[in-house]
């Protein structure tokens, strides 16, 4: 993550510039030129390659797995193994290091967007905006690194066949949801690829634009979706995470999910090292959101275990107050590891590259989602770094869970993905080439079908691999 070396800082700066008035006053091709160059990587590289998959004798997902628990905080590893082991779907989720040394020597047209580099079905919902809207998109960003878009579609076409298995769904059915978000990605693309700059930059696919892209029959569940997240406020939280001590609110211990220590995981007093945290976080911020964070003072702070495949990672809920007890703020404060993509596409070398993951993920976060965050920054304690946000602002969505959802209601939601997915590529890519090479057939559909297919045996394979190395006592596991 370092930045290059400069000589001088004058003589870079005189560079940068003229590189910049360069760029801008040379002539571009047109939306056609940059369709027409997409369609001519077809003969390099025929969209149905993208349907092979034969996994790499060098690639051992237990030892990518144990590999990845040596950063994390041991006391937690077991939890991460329990929780992957629920399912091939669970094992899907944490297992994005796997499945991108899977993809490193996967067919690429060689065309890089920001890459979420963990896309899968469990990591979409609906949040808040700045202005209030709720927003539907992708909402985990700790893989974002620059990539092949190719490998953003495979994983999210993977993701939709074994959670719609996991759904019970038929094998029609695990097929259609495949299908769906790969269609809905190359429809969207193509329809980017006409559209204006800030027209793209401004679009989001706000609540509204949700239901009425779905059948009327689904509308009713989804509103029910977009009601339950506009009540997980900051005031839902301290109901929920917080009792009165001492005439104070303090967080509820969960032993071991929530758990309040004295000193971090690096030895340093957790006061210490929440405040030295905060402190490079208002670095992060724009002024007039370093002067609202300002207006809040820390009430309290515990360790937190999150997600699935983050399970082990540092992570901390801070408690704050503004005005008084009906002005609770709480921040998230993330651990951020190197991107599981980094081994494989390298990191940039530049006098502008980030130089804290924390940064990268907020960097990319920012390029893609859209509505952001308005307190997303990035922080470091020890030389360990963090991204941070808000813990819960109308956060919400869909219960993937068997019984919770129907097969029509969940290829629906596929289709979704593939939309948000498409919008955060042709934000940060070139839609027209992109879309130029997808086309209007259904070749790169059907291609993608059979890949989710073959990698959908491929993580039951592994998924019982884990097992079997868990029940040999190589792989420990929490009750």
């Amino acid at each position: 993550m370092a930045r290059a070396d400069r000589a001088d800082p004058d003589e870079e700066l005189d560079r940068r510039a003229r590189a910049l008035a360069s760029a801008f006053t040379t002539p571009r091709p047109s939306v056609e030129e940059r369709m027409a160059m997409g369609k001519a990587l077809r003969e390099r590289l025929p969209r149905a390659s993208h349907g092979a998959f034969e996994r790499s004798p060098q690639v051992d997902p237990v030892a990518i797995l144990l590999a990845q628990a040596s950063t994390r905080i041991p006391e937690l590893i077991p939890v991460r193994h329990a929780r992957m082991l629920q399912s091939p779907f669970a094992f899907l989720r944490g297992a994005a290091a796997v499945m991108a040394a899977d993809l490193a020597p996967s067919p690429s047209t060689g065309l890089q967007v920001q890459a979420c580099g963990d896309m899968h079905v469990a990591n979409f919902g609906v949040f808040a905006s700045a202005e209030r809207q709720l927003v539907f998109a992708i909402n985990d960003f700790d893989e974002t690194q620059p990539g092949p878009w190719e490998w953003d579609v495979k994983r999210l076409a993977a993701s939709a066949y074994v959670a719609a298995d996991h759904l019970a769904c038929d094998k029609a059915g695990r097929e259609a949801a495949a299908r769906a978000a790969v269609e809905s990605y190359r429809s969207r693309m193509r329809r980017y690829a006409g559209m204006g700059q800030l027209e793209v930059w401004y679009d989001t696919i706000h609540s509204d634009r949700l239901l009425e892209s779905l059948p009327p029959a689904m509308r009713g569940s989804a509103d029910a979706v977009l009601d339950k997240a506009r009540k997980r406020t900051h005031m839902q939280v301290l109901d929920k995470m917080t009792d009165l001590v001492d005439d104070q609110h303090r967080i509820i211990e969960q032993h071991p999910f929530i758990v309040r220590a004295s000193v971090t995981s690096m030895g340093r007093p957790v006061d210490e090292a929440i405040g030295h945290c905060l402190a490079h976080y208002l670095d992060s911020l724009a002024p007039d959101r370093r002067l609202l964070l300002s207006r809040y003072r820390v009430l309290d702070a515990a360790q937190k275990v999150v997600g699935v495949g983050s399970v082990g990672t540092r992570c901390w809920v801070v408690l704050m107050q503004g005005r008084d007890w009906d002005d609770p703020l709480f921040l998230q404060l993330k651990e951020a590891q190197p991107s599981v993509l980094e081994a494989y596409v390298g990191c940039a070398a530049s006098p502008d590259a980030p130089t804290n993951h924390g940064e990268r993920v907020v960097r990319g976060q920012r390029l893609i989602q859209g509505s952001p965050d308005i307190f997303l920054g990035w922080g470091e304690i020890d030389g360990v770094h963090f991204y941070i946000r808000q813990l819960r602002d109308m956060k919400g969505g869909v219960e993937l869970e068997p019984g919770q959802t129907t097969q029509a209601g969940f290829i629906e939601y596929c289709r979704l993905c593939g939309w948000a997915l498409a919008l955060a590529h042709a934000k940060s890519g070139d839609a027209a080439m992109i879309g130029g090479y997808l086309g209007k057939s259904d070749v790169f559909d059907d291609a993608l079908v059979a890949f989710a297919t073959a990698y959908g045996a491929q993580t039951e394979a592994d998924h019982a691999r884990f097992a079997a190395a868990a029940r040999e006592g190589l792989v420990e596991v929490a009750e």
